[in-house]
């Protein structure tokens, strides 16, 4: 990995119901942004929100929702290949994308690179329990990683919710990831978004760029931004607000690990991949893989959110 700058961006979905129209105007302002950011910042990497192309409750059947998107590769992803290419950036934008099968559909993220080409697609391993097919809502999951290698250094993805589950982004740094990105469309609290992106971070010394929802969706539904930039040593240095907007930061390898705290003379001896017990996982390797639930009831008044 080199050092460069990367951003995070958040912006407000066309209001409305999800229409054709409504995700030309969403690549039409995630264009405008992503040439001002760059303008500015100079960042080589940016990160959209989660299904940054429709908003995250599309408010239609997955059938309708599946006419409306396209594979990725395709047209709902064009004009931001076209912008990477001409800017010459790395981008990761996240968006619904079509199945094989009418009615499936996957939340994706594609990291495009700097010549418009798409690098790499993770779709979403872990749907909240309100998008997930299994449970009467539109996404179907994903089974695989994504870990791809750029100029810039080694980048995986995970996808809002994901961010709740270790083992992903455990399986992204074994895998050689240097910087995770992490776009979102989270409602549950500021607090859980930043705790969960800090402990990804901190859990496999890796650079976290999560971009977060701002902005009402198709559904009505209200996301309160505060993207936010991790540090390996899972300092947050760069935070967004509510707003419409972006963060960026510098992300530098050779300062990642520099100190055991943030700005402390003392060096950073351990390293929580290096230092894993193996023996461990492999003793323990029924029970990682078995099924579980908690030993709590849940609540009769679970809300849909991300």
């Amino acid at each position: 990995m080199r050092a460069f700058n990367a951003a995070a961006l958040q912006l407000n979905p066309a209001p409305g119901p999800l229409t054709t129209e409504s995700i030309q105007v969403n690549a039409e302002r995630a264009v405008a942004m992503i040439r001002e950011c760059v303008a500015v910042t100079r960042a080589e990497l940016l990160v959209l929100p989660e299904s940054v192309t429709t908003g995250f409750t599309p408010g239609v059947s997955v059938e309708e929702l599946w006419d409306l998107v396209t594979e990725v590769p395709g047209p709902i992803l064009t004009p931001y290949q076209e912008v990477a290419a001409e800017l010459g950036v790395h981008l990761c934008v996240g968006t619904y994308r079509r199945g094989e099968q009418r009615g499936v559909v996957y939340n994706s993220a594609a990291l495009v690179g700097p010549d418009g080409s798409v690098l790499g697609t993770y779709d979403k391993t872990h749907p909240f329990f309100s998008e997930s097919a299994e449970r009467g809502g539109w996404v179907t999951a994903g089974n695989d990683v994504c870990v791809v290698e750029t100029e810039l250094g080694t980048i995986g993805m995970i996808i809002c919710f994901d961010g709740d589950y270790p083992e992903l982004s455990r399986i992204q740094a074994v895998k050689g990831a240097e910087v995770i990105l992490r776009p979102s469309a989270l409602l549950r609290s500021a607090d859980l978004w930043e705790l969960t992106s800090r402990a990804r971070a901190y859990d496999n010394h890796v650079f976290v760029v999560g971009a977060n929802a701002t902005g009402i969706d198709p559904s009505g539904v209200i996301y309160f931004g505060n993207s936010h930039i991790v540090t390996p040593t899972a300092n947050i240095i760069a935070r967004a607000a509510s707003h419409e907007g972006w963060v960026a930061a510098r992300l530098d390898p050779e300062q990642a690990l520099g100190s055991l705290t943030q700005g402390s003379n003392i060096g950073q001896g351990f390293d929580h991949l290096r230092d894993r017990n193996l023996e461990l996982i492999r003793t323990h390797r029924a029970e990682l893989e078995g099924e579980a639930r908690t030993a709590f009831p849940h609540s009769r008044n679970a809300v849909p959110s991300c």
